[in-house]
């Protein structure tokens, strides 16, 4: 099931969103909704991201905090087995 949305644009974003529709032969409500969904993902990237650093940085040095040995032994197998370029 979908839902519309009625969302008002400024004059300028609307003549680019028709422009770029009309150059990709493409619905602007498709570019509308993929822009959308688009940035909808991003942000709950961002979000997760941000919760991630959080818990980090509350559990750091805590017993929730990655034991040392194993953080040293992982480093070490990063490094000999990381080719750079």
């Amino acid at each position: 099931m979908e839902k519309n949305f009625h969302v008002p644009l400024p004059v300028r974003v609307y003549e680019i969103l028709k422009q770029e529709a009309q150059r990709q032969k493409r619905p602007a409500t498709q570019l509308v909704r993929e822009a959308i969904v688009h940035s909808l993902q991003e942000f709950q990237k961002q979000r997760t991201e941000q919760t991630l650093r959080d818990y980090v940085t509350a559990t750091a040095g805590t017993a929730y905090d990655l034991d040392e040995g194993l953080e040293h032994a992982s480093s070490l197998h990063l490094a000999e087995t990381t080719t750079w370029k």
